[in-house]
């Protein structure tokens, strides 16, 4: 039994806010060293793995669309994964750079261009916002997520602008440095979050949004099993799960019982939206010799 896929179609906007995020990134860095502003080039980091993070989220939307085949027979969706793992160790390598910089202009302070500050948080808090806005339209759950993120950089750059608008009254010139210390160690938190979650779906751990126990209960107290085993519950990426039992059953007499066991099963996994569910039955008589 399995449960029938779906295809989303945010690519469009997905491509657009690439686009956006990593033209802006690429003007951040230049502008950054410009401006002599270590914030600014500590954001561009940030920058920088939300424009990865959008490229791995447009390309799989398109390589969604491709079937299962014979070399991957649960499809693709499960690449997500490897662009996380990326965009994580871009952003710990980034991040690393960005602090020994921002440690570096601490302990010999440097003065920062206000003015070009300024003009940057500006453009910063127009793209991203226009990004954000650009995905809250959107259906599907990455588009949502990759919205929310932008809006925590549109955000961050307010906090760049004020920053910039003290320093063109008031030459603190360990303020720049600090607040970039400040977004790198938010960078960091998540980015060890996300990693986290993500060596725990490719160890196919089970999906924190599933009661394992619950479920077997669920299961029990329906008429004619007798009890169950391999019951198994993975993540693909995080959104689309994967679920297989076998189920030893008792007091089957004829196939009609047999089919209602099945369809009170169809109905209960299908509560949880599982992308795909496979149920193997045996009966009473049935040795199982994966046991």
């Amino acid at each position: 039994m399995a449960h029938d896929h779906s295809h989303n179609t945010s690519g469009k906007n997905l491509k657009i806010a690439f686009f956006l995020n990593l033209g802006f990134t690429i003007l951040e860095f230049i502008g950054g060293m410009y401006v002599n502003s270590i914030a600014i080039v500590s954001d561009a980091v940030h920058d920088l793995g939300d424009s990865l993070s959008l490229g791995t989220a447009w390309y799989l939307d398109k390589k969604s669309h491709q079937e299962s085949n014979s070399k991957y027979s649960f499809g693709y969706k499960r690449f997500s994964l490897l662009g996380a793992l990326i965009n994580s160790l871009v952003l710990i390598v980034g991040s690393i750079y960005v602090i020994s910089e921002a440690v570096g202009r601490i302990l010999e302070p440097e003065s920062s261009d206000a003015k070009g500050m300024i003009i940057f948080a500006i453009i910063g808090v127009t793209v991203n916002g226009y990004a954000a806005w650009k995905l809250s339209s959107g259906k599907t759950l990455n588009e949502k997520i990759v919205s929310w993120h932008l809006m925590e950089d549109v955000l961050g750059w307010f906090a760049v602008l004020i920053v910039a608008i003290i320093l063109l009254f008031k030459d603190i010139q360990y303020l720049d440095p600090a607040l970039s210390l400040l977004i790198t160690l938010y960078i960091l938190y998540n980015v060890f979050k996300r990693l986290k979650e993500t060596l725990f779906i490719f160890l196919q751990g089970v999906p924190k949004d599933i009661d394992l126990k619950g479920l077997e209960n669920r299961i029990l107290k329906v008429e004619n099993i007798a009890s169950l085993h391999h019951m198994h519950v993975w993540s693909m990426e995080g959104e689309n799960h994967v679920f297989t039992v076998h189920l030893k059953l008792k007091h089957i007499q004829e196939l009609k019982q047999l089919q209602e066991v099945k369809e009170r099963m169809r109905e209960i996994l299908e509560e949880y939206h599982f992308d795909h569910f496979t149920v193997e039955t045996e009966l009473d008589s049935d040795t199982c010799k994966l046991e």
